[in-house]
Order: structure tokens, then C-alpha cells, then sequence
């Protein structure tokens, strides 16, 4: 397994090891002992698995009480995830990432708390999103900012997005800088 820095400030990529044969790969997703799970992921408590349409976008979603790290993968199909730093005093504060999840590629996406997450599905074929957790979910403590906020940007390259009611009446960028919930 290799460690990638992103360009956000704390937000890391981790490229996973394929075994690959005739039949297809093998690679382990994750490994408590190994020295960089244990740096980052020595707490989680819950694994989540979302299955989505193509042209789906989930997000921009974030957690507080308890504040909620992920470390996002695709088991099959493809994503591009999306992670905002909500970080007020971050020097990224308001940056957003993007990458290409997938499962062929291996990668798999480190968001610590304080970033809002979300992902759009690619191509054809549905996503098995997987990712791990190191808070538990409280329905009062979930948040987020609609998807296409004029001040974000963020291009999610799907060209008719399915979204769901509650994410089309998130909140903008502009009302969550009027009380930013994140402070590092």
C-alpha cells in the first residue's frame, strides 16, 4: 500500500496492492497492523456500503457530534468522489478534491473529519461504494451543502444528475461560512 498526499490538508489517497492472475486480483483493503492504517484508522467502528445508479450524486454530505472520518473505496463500478474542506481555519478552507474511484484502479480516499463528502456515479454500470468509519451516525449531527454551489464549482461530470429531495434543499457554501461547524 502507498500513501498519496492531496492537495487538502490532511485529505490522503491510498493506492492498494493488486495481486493480479488470469482469474482476476486479489488486495486487502484493509489491515489494522499495517503501519499506515494504524496512523490514520486505529478507531473505526462502522463500515457503510451504498449501491447507486449511474449519474447518481450523493453529497455533499458531512457529520458532527460525533465528528466522522471515511476512508472511501468502490468495489465495482466507478465514482468520482468529491471531498470540500468545511475547516475554518484550514489553509484549504472552501478547496474542494476530486479523484476516480474505481474497481479497477485500487485507490481508495482518506477524509478526516471536517471535510464534506459526496460522489457522482460513472459510466453505465452501478457503484458499490464501501467506506469505513470512525464515528457512528447521528441523524441531528448530518449536514451539507448543495451539490452544485455556485461558489464551489465542482464539476461532477455526469450530464443528467439523479439526486434525491434532501440533497437538492441543502444548504450554499455562503450560509455554512455564516457558522462554520469545523475548527482546527
Amino acid at each position: 500500500m502507498k500513501m498519496i498526499d492531496t492537495s487538502l490538508e490532511g485529505l490522503k489517497i491510498f493506492e492498494l496492492k493488486k495481486y493480479s492472475d488470469p482469474r482476476g486480483y486479489f488486495t486487502e483493503r484493509f489491515k489494522s497492523d499495517h503501519p499506515e492504517f494504524k496512523k490514520y484508522f486505529s478507531n473505526y467502528i462502522q463500515d457503510n456500503h451504498s449501491w447507486s445508479h449511474p449519474n447518481v450524486i450523493r453529497g455533499v454530505h458531512y457529520q458532527r457530534d460525533p465528528d466522522q472520518g471515511k476512508l472511501v473505496g468502490v468495489i465495482r463500478g466507478r465514482i468520482l468522489d468529491v471531498a470540500v474542506d468545511l475547516r475554518e481555519n484550514s489553509k484549504t478552507f472552501g478547496q474542494h478534491f476530486s479523484i476516480e474511484l474505481s474497481d479497477e484502479n485500487a485507490l481508495m480516499l482518506w477524509l478526516p473529519a471536517g471535510f464534506g463528502h459526496g460522489f457522482s456515479v460513472l459510466g453505465d454500470q452501478p457503484a458499490d461504494v464501501i467506506y469505513k468509519v470512525n464515528g457512528h451516525y447521528n441523524p441531528s449531527g448530518e449536514g451539507g451543502i448543495v451539490y452544485n454551489d455556485s461558489e464551489l464549482k465542482i464539476d461532477w461530470k455526469v450530464a443528467r444528475p439523479i439526486l434525491n429531495d434532501k440533497d437538492l434543499k441543502l444548504p450554499t457554501f455562503a450560509d455554512y461560512k455564516k457558522r462554520p461547524l469545523f475548527h482546527i
